[in-house]
């Protein structure tokens, strides 16, 4: 185990267990096992831990091709998931709108004060027309009883059909930089063209989250394929490490999230 652990970085050796327990399970009882919503890392590491077993296969889905948080079933090979077996819904957000503007943020603190947890959502999809909702089936009954306001906001939610789904794809900016080190504070003080000094205070006051999880050290070492967003900068992506410069600096490819 422990050179499996050595592709990881220490903080997802939880999450890794978790899927070797997950790949067990299958084995064992030769039956279909599904999880709740997975983040794209989480996505990426199950699927390089299951990708190359012959007998053990798994399958993402969270309503679209575009979804950012899926659900994952894992399953042997003599099954076949089907579009249900997933297990989705999808929901309206209804409110005032003439006289209140909710955004993504409001929504998500909203449904995490009531005690679910952020893995039994999905996508919290946010337009000028409407605030959409993926969620798992389990807690639909809690979200209609429970689920009235955000703030002072009194909501309805109103399930619709898959056909009525917004869809957005996301689209990067990409540009070369290079960078004296692959800590998250130089990366992101050339991401954001700022002083170091002011990305190691957003760092620090935990305004910082790489792969969708806070972290508050500055000299944590960057990959490629990171996801990294800063609350007043938006996120961006290491595409690429391309190597490092003459002068010792490593040569990287950066998206921006448009």
């Amino acid at each position: 185990m422990n050179s499996l652990y050595q592709h990881f970085r220490p903080e997802e050796r939880e999450f890794v267990d978790q899927v070797m327990e997950w790949r067990q399970f299958v084995e064992d009882s030769y039956s279909p096992k599904l999880t709740d919503f997975l983040d794209p890392r989480q996505q990426k590491i199950t699927e390089s831990l299951l990708g190359k077993n012959q007998e053990i296969f798994v399958r993402f889905n969270g309503g679209s091709a575009y979804s950012e948080r899926k659900r994952a079933i894992i399953y042997p090979s003599y099954y076949e998931p089907q579009e249900a077996d997933f297990s989705l819904g999808l929901a309206e957000i209804v409110y005032p709108k003439k006289f209140v503007r909710l955004d993504h943020r409001q929504i998500l603190g909203s449904i995490m004060s009531l005690g679910v947890r952020r893995d039994k959502f999905g996508d919290i999809l946010v337009t000028p027309e409407n605030i959409q909702l993926v969620f798992a089936k389990e807690i639909a009954d809690y979200l209609q009883m429970q689920f009235t306001h955000v703030g002072k906001t009194k909501i309805e939610i109103k399930n619709i059909e898959w056909a009525d789904l917004s869809t957005s794809t996301e689209e990067w900016k990409e540009s070369q930089t290079t960078v004296s080190s692959l800590r998250l504070d130089a990366v992101l003080s050339s991401v954001t063209n700022s002083s170091r000094q002011k990305v190691q205070a957003l760092i620090k006051a935990g305004q910082v989250k790489v792969n969708w999880r806070v972290v508050e050290q500055g000299a944590f070492q960057c990959e490629a394929g990171d996801i990294i967003s800063a609350r007043g900068f938006g996120r961006s992506k290491i595409m690429s490490i391309e190597g490092m410069t003459k002068k010792e600096k490593w040569r990287i490819v950066v998206g921006v999230l448009k």
